[in-house]
């Protein structure tokens, strides 16, 4: 399975959109960096899903174009316009070449889900490796309104229990992709939002 971050280089803020190539091509957001149709299809022609880990603006500002560009079915937890699947907590979508269980995580989000196979988790935005709070494990922030570190909390504790141990591959919302023990990356975030402080000065 073959995994590129087509949003890599964006020099407006945007999330990391991820294209899935394999024997179900898909999409993991679309970001909302101006050009990233551009990107996908200079690697591929069609796809066959573009998978939602939730819909806050980095993530989907530039849906729309990507939708009309491939004619791809949407699948995302919450409602969409355009959504054609309902993903909900213990479904399973195909990914490049392997299976992913849903998993609801919110606090972020409430409509956050993150999708784990047996070797790799796309962890949106619940979980990230590093994002400028901290390296080695982070975790989404919660002090906007709709958000809670206590939901938080328990999303990453869930995400522990259904995460099998020997995932490998982590891609995050943000920052910088993850090869290795990717549960003790979790654990880490996990530590760290346990704390209850402030994940930035400002907060």
């Amino acid at each position: 399975m073959d995994v590129t971050n087509v949003t890599a280089g964006a020099e407006s803020f945007t999330c990391n959109a991820y294209l899935v190539e394999g024997d179900r091509t898909a999409l993991v957001d679309a970001g909302a960096m101006e050009g990233v149709v551009d990107v996908v299809g200079g690697r591929v022609d069609d796809l066959d899903a573009v998978v939602l880990t939730h819909q806050h603006g980095d993530h989907v500002a530039r849906l729309a174009a990507v939708l009309d560009a491939f004619e791809a079915p949407l699948y995302a937890f919450d409602d969409h316009p355009r959504r054609t699947h309902e993903l909900d907590d213990g479904d399973q979508v195909f990914l490049g070449d392997e299976a992913f269980d849903v998993v609801h995580t919110p606090g972020h989000a409430d409509d956050h889900v993150s999708l784990v196979s047996g070797a790799t988790l796309f962890s949106g935005d619940v979980v990230v490796h590093d994002d400028g709070a901290f390296d080695d494990g982070s975790f989404g922030r919660t002090d906007m309104a709709g958000q809670s570190r206590e939901r938080l909390i328990d999303s990453i504790e869930t995400l522990l229990e259904r995460m099998p141990d020997d995932v490998e591959h982590m891609y995050a919302g943000h920052g910088g992709t993850f090869h290795g023990d990717v549960r003790d990356v979790v654990e880490t975030a996990l530590e760290r939002a346990e704390k209850r402080e402030p994940k930035y000065p400002d907060e």
